[in-house]
């Protein structure tokens, strides 16, 4: 995920009309001027991911963050294949509202619906004051249900005052075929069997394929984060030893982990820093294995382990295994 670091943002380059600070609008009520021109950012940005044009996304970078090209760059190209076969379209849009705001400081919208039935919230570290959007789109027929994240910020320091591309987010929305609904309800039925570690994982992967942004809460998000903390023998804390016959690995963290766009799950170990590749491989087979033994849901549940090796502050990844291919 690249979003922008608000923090080294200046004032200056921002809206400063008077206005209620922190405030926010949702789709539903936004004026007509400012939902086309939203959406027509939107889905100009969308498609620029899509399709890898990278012309349109760096003209249409906010320049006060011309240094992070290259983070914007890498994120269009890991994400692009997650969009692959889909037409990019916006789904949400949140007008974010900060421009009364005296000073640069962590800022929390609520964005309530036209019903007032619903409350989104999106938290925002180190903004400045200004006008911003947050804008959801996906991408319907990629194989991998692709999502997109866009903050979009007001510059009005252009010749034509225009909305900017501030950060970008491109996350999957499935696995296998199977999107976030599906693994919470999975992580329900792990925990109702008395699969904890299964369970919670399992409603980890459901958050990040649900939303392509970790800084927005929904009644939902809530509701999945409370049956997750309600877990009985969940994991942690860290670091936590498991034993592999007369050895004991110590395991600094388990965390879900798509870098190969599976369901797989990411072990950081203490490493006995051997150097010799083979030596290492087989070191991590058997914390991967020890893992694995100690908590046999998962093997029924994920696709694979990865195995990370720590050692003196370093973390260097070693393998991924597919579950099957883990000694027993």
């Amino acid at each position: 995920m690249r979003f922008l670091e608000f923090s080294l943002l200046m004032a200056a380059a921002m809206a400063t009309a008077a206005a209620q600070a922190q405030s926010c609008t949702t789709q539903a009520v936004l004026q007509p001027q400012d939902r086309n021109a939203l959406v027509a950012a939107g889905v100009r940005l969308a498609t620029a991911v899509a399709q890898q044009d990278y012309g349109t996304l760096q003209a249409q970078l906010l320049p006060a963050i011309t240094s992070q090209w290259d983070g914007i760059r890498n994120e269009t190209e890991q994400g692009a294949p997650l969009l692959k076969g889909g037409q990019p379209q916006l789904e949400n849009i949140y007008l974010l509202d900060a421009s009364a705001q005296k000073t640069t400081t962590d800022t929390q919208f609520f964005c309530t619906n036209q019903t007032g039935t619903l409350t989104v919230t999106i938290n925002m570290r180190a903004l400045p004051p200004g006008r911003y959007a947050l804008l959801l789109a996906n991408a319907p027929g990629a194989a991998q249900g692709g999502q997109v994240g866009l903050v979009v910020v007001w510059d009005a320091t252009g010749a034509v005052p225009a909305w900017k591309l501030g950060g970008l987010s491109v996350r999957q929305g499935s696995i296998g075929g199977h999107d976030g609904v599906w693994f919470w309800t999975r992580a329900r039925a792990a925990a109702a069997s008395g699969q904890s570690w299964a369970a919670y994982y399992s409603y980890d992967l459901a958050r990040y394929l649900l939303l392509p942004v970790d800084f927005l809460s929904s009644p939902n998000m809530e509701k999945l984060g409370h049956e997750q903390s309600e877990i009985k023998a969940q994991p942690g804390p860290f670091p936590l030893s498991v034993q592999d016959g007369a050895r004991t690995w110590k395991i600094n963290s388990i965390r879900i982990d798509t870098t190969l766009r599976e369901a797989d799950l990411g072990v950081t170990y203490e490493s006995l820093g051997i150097a010799d590749p083979a030596a290492q491989r087989t070191e991590a087979i058997a914390v991967l294995s020890a893992v694995a033994h100690a908590h046999p849901e998962l093997r029924e549940n994920f696709h694979g382990l990865w195995a990370y090796a720590e050692h003196d502050g370093k973390i260097t990844p070693v393998i991924e295994l597919p579950m099957a291919q883990i000694p027993q």
